[in-house]
């Protein structure tokens, strides 16, 4: 019947609304739009019968509280227990305090109602502000009701540390409020303080609601089930400790906690508060509430207790605003005139809620913060100067229990403590250090991603910034460097498995160039270098082939790119080692007139170390002669031509050709498969052309003829046009070579197309490849295993190489393998938007 009532009763308000909103409508809100009209026409009524219906039920249920207690009484008469020591204190107490109150006048009521609770950050309070916080507290809290019947003394209730109570035949505890609990004006009604316990409250036999469903978001002892009353004091009763419990009755404890803090101010209770909550904060480490309020109370309660030297910066992002303990401590530093360090500004740095923390700065935490430091003290040796702002910072606290709040201005030594919540330069300085470090890690972010065991390994520590080198040390890395060494004691050839397989822990059959990178990478890292480097080496070993370990003289963290007179050395001694090795044999006058060459460039000594190496390998690993000459022939005559001219390029570059150079050269064209006669023939000319010449056919003469010396000339004179025809032909002719001298791969692969070098950090044909991706959004596994053989690559290592240049350039995959292969949008069009930004145009589909 009364379901039926209640409905009656809601149509007829919600009619009632509606016709008065019309009415508002029509007279008063012709000027709003139509959906605004409808909004307030239809949404008030609603809300008016909810605030309406809400308000009905909690006057029911306050009346049904009053019959209920007195209707519950004991049907038959039960013997009455005497009086414990601690219920005598208690009367004694209440007896005083209904005579201090029959004595006095009524206090004046100020009405506090404190809006929703929502979760924005609490703003916190100063050391200073802990006696106006109190002040302001008892100002604002809700009054109590002035009856003989309901008031006590603070003191009388709380029960302290070294007390116990009783409560329904539990053994309690002390820092609780226990007896009738205060009624505080909020939200209009008279409600009971959440935090009393009030013993004369009918209780379960026992506690079954751990999961805390019959608790509300902001439970009261006296507004909650006698279940969870129940579980509430067997929670208490078994030493607060439980976190299998539900929070909200831990949250039930921490408001008196607050209260006794804030409201009571007791100094004696203070410390052992403080203690208390810091406990509770830890059973509930990834409750977000937890964290909150009981965060926002430390803060400010470890302030009234704590000296300012003793605050330690904060070194993870709470909330969306700055704790108060940093906005102090930074602030009264400021005032005081001192410089912040280091971690004071990365504390505000990463507390900050305007600030970017990239993936780096947390997956590789510690190297980042310890990197920071580092490029910190290096830019600002005395710390960075802050300018003092004008606002002073202002202290606030609102209850967790919602039931008081107050708010004061701290002080350092007497003086308003500065607000530096408003201050942007630091902020901006501490993001271009944060950005800096964050660039610096992002290699090791990206190799801890795809290996979350990798931390110390030999390879994560490769991609450490030098500067961490020390901070870092790696076990693996020192094994590494005493074998290292012993190699390079040895003579420095060592095959090219066992160092891969040194840095990987295991290798493969096949090394490709990125292995190889990763290795010279690392060890240069450690003061050694590799040859030959495959960024500069005209062919890659094989794996059951040596490779020469040296000594770099000093660590280096990035190896530099070669001088182009590195480049033209190098080429001189791999086909001056191939010359050596036409024979079968390396005579000791060879080895030494190679070994003059590299003492004689212009070098640097690291670019000669690096040459030196590479010189003791072309002699060390002999070339297969035979797949060589077809190589050359599958160049094609205009590469034959590039090397021919570069060969005769270098004997006319000083302008005198010698005898024993003539027969050097015809020993090269000898040994490539070439004519003799090309030689004396190319050496007369001076030069070669680009393109197929034809050459007279003649009997050629006796190997070894010199063409007559130039000796008499008066003195050497330099063509500067053929030096620099020269030097052009550097590059065309380092890459012919790579291709004659690159026995890795003795099947060669399709055509390769013009976009070859199109795409910068991928080899020519893996650079085809993604081109050719890009053309298209989706690929079936079938498509894709046909245009990889098209280029002559497995599917297996183009996919890894192609998403291992994704991450590195885009930090992500290009290539994700889902019935097929789908192309990655966003980089496809990175892609053509950088090409279109170099004049190349590139057809690709991103649907």
């Amino acid at each position: 019947m009364s379901s039926i009532i209640k409905f009656f009763r809601i149509t007829f308000f919600l009619v009632l609304y509606f016709f008065l909103c019309m009415v508002v409508v029509t007279t008063m809100l012709q000027a709003w739009p139509i959906g605004g009209q409808m909004l307030f026409a239809f949404g008030v009524p609603v809300i008016l019968v909810w605030w309406q219906e809400k308000r009905r039920s909690r006057k029911v249920a306050a009346k049904a509280q009053a019959e209920g207690s007195s209707a519950n009484l004991p049907s038959r008469p039960e013997p009455v227990p005497r009086p414990s020591a601690y219920d005598k204190r208690i009367e004694r107490e209440r007896e005083r305090t209904r005579e201090a109150n029959a004595s006095k006048q009524p206090a004046a009521v100020q009405a506090y109602s404190p809006p929703k609770q929502d979760y924005a950050e609490i703003v916190r309070a100063g050391k200073s502000a802990a006696p106006a916080l109190a002040a302001a507290a008892e100002r604002n809290q809700p009054s109590r009701v002035a009856s003989s019947a309901s008031a006590r003394s603070s003191k009388s209730e709380w029960v302290p540390s070294n007390e116990t109570a009783s409560v329904a035949g539990r053994a309690i505890g002390g820092m609780v409020y226990v007896g009738t609990p205060p009624l505080l004006n909020t939200y209009g009604y008279r409600d009971k303080c959440r935090a009393y316990i009030d013993p004369s409250l009918s209780v379960a036999r026992s506690g079954a609601d751990k999961a805390g469903e019959g608790m509300p978001y902001w439970p009261g002892y006296s507004d909650i089930s006698p279940q969870c009353r129940a579980t509430y004091l067997d929670w208490l009763a078994s030493g607060r400790n439980d976190a299998s419990y539900n929070p909200g009755y831990m949250f039930l404890y921490f408001y008196g906690l607050e209260r006794r803090f804030f409201v009571d101010q007791s100094n004696e209770d203070a410390k052992d508060i403080v203690q208390e909550v810091r406990r509770l904060q830890s059973l509930y480490p990834d409750n977000h509430s937890v964290r909150r309020y009981l965060g926002e109370f430390l803060d400010i309660a470890m302030l009234a207790e704590t000296d300012l030297d003793a605050i330690e910066p904060i070194f993870e992002r709470q909330s969306w605003e700055l704790p108060f303990s940093l906005k102090y401590a930074i602030g009264a530093r400021i005032d005081k005139g001192e410089n912040l360090t280091a971690d004071w500004l990365l504390s505000w740095f990463i507390c900050h809620p305007e600030t970017n923390l990239r993936t780096p700065a947390t997956r590789c935490r510690d190297e980042f913060v310890a990197l920071f430091r580092m490029r910190f003290d290096r830019r600002f040796p005395d710390g960075l100067k802050v300018t003092k702002p004008r606002k002073s910072l202002t202290a606030s606290y609102r209850a967790a229990s919602s039931e008081f709040q107050g708010s004061a201005n701290p002080t350092v030594d007497g003086k308003p403590v500065p607000d530096i919540s408003g201050l942007r330069k630091p902020v901006e300085i501490a993001q271009e250090l944060a950005d800096e470090v964050m660039t610096d890690l992002d290699k090791l972010s990206r190799f801890l991603g795809r290996n979350p065991d990798g931390r110390g390994s030999v390879e994560a520590h490769a991609l450490l910034p030098s500067e961490l080198w020390d901070a870092f040390p790696s076990e693996e890395m020192d094994r590494l460097k005493s074998w290292a060494s012993t190699i390079v004691d040895r003579g420095g050839l060592v095959p090219l498995e066992e160092v891969i397989g040194r840095l990987e822990g295991e290798t493969s059959e096949k090394i490709g160039k990125r292995q190889m990178t990763g290795a010279a990478d690392a060890l240069a890292r450690l003061g050694f270098g590799l040859a030959p480097d495959p960024r500069f080496a005209l062919r890659s070993p094989k794996a059951e082939e040596p490779v020469v370990l040296f000594s770099l003289g000093e660590p280096i963290e990035r190896l530099e790119e070669v001088s182009d007179s590195y480049r033209s050395a190098l080429i001189e001694l791999a086909l001056g080692s191939f010359v050596a090795h036409a024979d079968g044999r390396i005579a000791d006058p060879e080895r030494r007139a190679l070994e003059d060459q590299v003492s004689a460039a212009s070098l640097s000594d690291q670019e000669r170390r690096r040459l030196r190496a590479n010189l003791e390998w072309f002699l060390a690993v002999p070339p297969d002669m035979a797949l060589l000459r077809r190589k050359l022939k599958e160049v094609g005559q205009d590469s034959q031509a590039a090397m021919r001219a570069a060969l005769v390029g270098a004997a006319h570059a000083d302008g005198i050709i010698h005898s024993d150079e003539v027969a050097s050269i015809e020993k090269i064209y000898k040994a490539l498969g070439l004519d003799p006669a090309l030689a004396y023939s190319d050496l007369h000319a001076g030069e070669v052309a680009d393109g197929p010449r034809t050459v007279r056919a003649s009997k050629p003469g006796r190997p070894g003829e010199a063409i007559p010396d130039l000796e008499k000339a008066s003195g050497p004179k330099l063509d500067a046009t053929r030096i620099a025809a020269i030097r052009s032909d550097t590059e065309r002719v380092s890459s012919v070579l790579g291709q004659i001298f690159d026995v890795e791969e003795e099947e060669s692969g399709a055509s390769t197309p013009d976009y070859q070098s199109q795409v910068a950090g991928l080899d020519p044909k893996h650079g085809a490849l993604v081109l050719e991706v890009l053309t298209r959004g989706h690929w079936s596994e079938t498509e894709f295993e046909k245009i990889c053989a098209s280029h002559g690559l497995m599917v297996s290592g183009a996919l890894e190489v192609v998403n291992e240049w994704a991450f590195e350039t885009y930090d992500e995959a290009l290539l994700d393998e889902y019935d097929g292969y789908d192309v990655s949008p966003e980089i496809a069009e990175a892609v053509k938007e950088k090409m279109s930004a170099e004049g190349r145009d590139v057809e690709v589909e991103t649907t």
